[in-house]
């Protein structure tokens, strides 16, 4: 029935589709972005320099509100949007919510150190709010959730400022083998603010950007296999892929629980040590995080220190896919630093490579077929109701839906039979998870390591819609990712304009760990520098 009711779309929602559809392949962007983007500064607060503690200090001092550093934001994104690409939808509620934060606080209640912090969500994330939920997707316009997602109710408890959703790549990269990262129908293509032709990786791009760009103070990410990392990578920032059942999954448009969890975006590490510490926790919608529960923690900046990695064994992984010479040259600048903070690095290998390559995607195609219509079946308001009515609706919205590339990826996955009780599905899931997991795991004894480190990725490449990122890739999230263990990226160095980014992955919640050598990482080297907004590099 809802498949059929989507032909009767009013004429305003018709209009919006014309004029998104429109929007995405307008690719100019303005000379003048870098005159245009000012550096952002707030009641005389830098906010490039600026972390949570300082904003929270400021804004209990009354040298700032909530309300001034959500105006701030919001007008940015008003200013650099049109540029970059970043955000679909600004809440229309956040200006009352930054109000609330500035109310609390005047009576000495605040809630603690996300009181008041506007954080972006990547859209596919739900809130129960006049926002709605796409994936980026037009099909899912008039879809309404019930209730927000897990990391949403943590959000609102802490009193942070929703301030809206950012772009994404479309189904977060799970539609055709031929797509490019960071865009979708409803946004068009995010632009890399360093180099505004070149990609911002994905599936997180809006995320990813909006946190380089200033126009968030952080924003949540999800990630099955590279969608947190690369785009913190490629954007010059801090990204934290959790492990598995730290951060609940409940009430996001998934590609397959088994891998997915949402995670923090930051311009620096202790900014993603506090948001961590906010997303995570048992939620009783995801029995995974209950069992975790043990291991989520209140406070993660307690073990951010520069000396953190003093006496530490690091595991240095060479064997990456199609790390270029700049990269591999900045890898070797790293490992030098790292030695020189006292970290022992150790040249490593981690097996199983090859059969986690083998059964990884086969398996997520039942997964995603049997996870996304249970999503579909559990999510309110007018849309297609299961994976078979979203192949049908493409196509015929195919115009809008899909301009540069088809649905190849989901045609595999409606072909399969979405039941994860299929033992040909169970072979190929055991076999992935089992493989990365005692590949990380024999790794690290082994070796006797506290943490693993690679090149996140290359320069950004030129984006060209149609012809498909993935030979550009490096392949470094993959244990993490299907072992669900943890996994982080911090700033590493840039090619010329663009970003590099150091992947520290670790055992299943090594979190603090992880975070104590990024910091210390951070803290030495102090890569990050603002974006440039350079229209083209050639």
């Amino acid at each position: 029935m809802k498949r059929h009711s989507l032909k009767r779309r009013s004429a305003a929602a018709t209009a919006f589709l014309v004029m998104m559809s429109v929007a995405s392949v307008t690719t100019a962007v303005p000379a003048r972005a870098a005159a245009l983007s000012g550096r952002p500064v707030v009641a005389g607060i830098d906010l490039e320099r600026a972390t949570i503690p300082d904003l929270q200090r400021a804004m209990r001092s009354g040298r700032l509100s909530s309300v001034e550093l959500t105006t701030f934001y919001l007008q940015r994104i008003r200013r650099l949007n049109p540029t970059l690409h970043a955000v679909l939808t600004t809440n229309p509620d956040a200006l009352r919510l930054a109000a609330d934060s500035d109310a609390r606080r005047h009576r000495h209640r605040s809630k603690g150190p996300m009181d008041g912090i506007p954080v972006l969500l990547k859209d596919n994330i739900d809130t129960a709010d006049r926002q709605p939920t796409t994936a980026g997707s037009t099909a899912l316009l008039e879809s309404r959730p019930y209730r927000d997602a897990g990391v949403v109710e943590n959000l609102r408890e802490a009193g942070a400022v929703i301030l809206g959703k950012a772009n994404l790549s479309e189904w977060s990269s799970y539609r055709s083998t031929s797509s490019s990262n960071g865009w979708s129908p409803l946004g068009g293509q995010t632009a890399n603010p360093y180099v505004l032709d070149r990609n911002p990786c994905g599936s997180s791009s809006g995320p990813g950007v909006a946190v380089a760009a200033h126009l968030a103070t952080v924003a949540v990410g999800t990630e099955t296999d590279g969608s947190i990392s690369c785009p913190s990578g490629a954007n010059g920032i801090v990204g934290v892929k959790p492990s598995l059942g730290l951060v609940s999954r409940s009430g996001i448009v998934p590609v397959s629980k088994q891998q997915d969890t949402a995670g923090p975006m930051a311009r620096n590490v202790v900014d993603a040590a506090i948001l961590l510490a906010t997303l995570n926790g048992a939620d009783r919608r995801d029995p995974i995080t209950v069992d975790a529960a043990g291991r989520s923690l209140d406070d993660y900046t307690k073990f951010l220190h520069p000396n953190a990695l003093r006496g530490k064994r690091i595991g240095v992984w060479r064997e990456v896919y199609t790390p270029d010479d700049t990269t591999k040259a900045a890898f070797e600048q790293a490992l030098s630093r790292l030695r020189t903070l006292g970290a022992t690095t150790v040249e490593i290998t981690i097996p199983y490579l090859d059969v986690i390559a083998a059964n990884e995607f086969p398996a997520i195609r039942t997964e995603f077929k049997h996870d996304l219509n249970a999503y579909l079946a559990s999510t309110g308001g007018r849309h297609p109701a299961d994976l078979a009515g979203l192949i049908q609706y493409n196509l015929d919205h195919a115009a809008v839906e899909m301009p540069y590339w088809t649905q190849n990826l989901w045609d595999r996955a409606q072909a399969t039979t979405g039941d994860l009780t299929d033992p040909a599905y169970r072979v190929l899931r055991e076999a992935a998870t089992s493989a990365a997991r005692r590949g990380l795991d024999e790794t690290l004894r082994g070796s006797e390591l506290d943490a693993i480190v690679a090149p996140t990725n290359n320069a950004a490449w030129k984006t060209q819609l149609g012809v498909g990122d993935g030979a550009l890739f490096i392949d470094s999230s993959g244990p993490a990712a299907v072992s669900g263990y943890a996994n982080m990226t911090v700033p590493m160095a840039y090619a010329g304009p663009l970003p590099l980014g150091l992947s520290i992955m670790g055992a299943r919640f090594s979190e603090p760990s992880l975070l104590a050598i990024a910091y210390a990482f951070e803290q030495d080297t102090k890569v990050r520098r603002l974006p440039t907004f350079i229209p083209s590099i050639g």
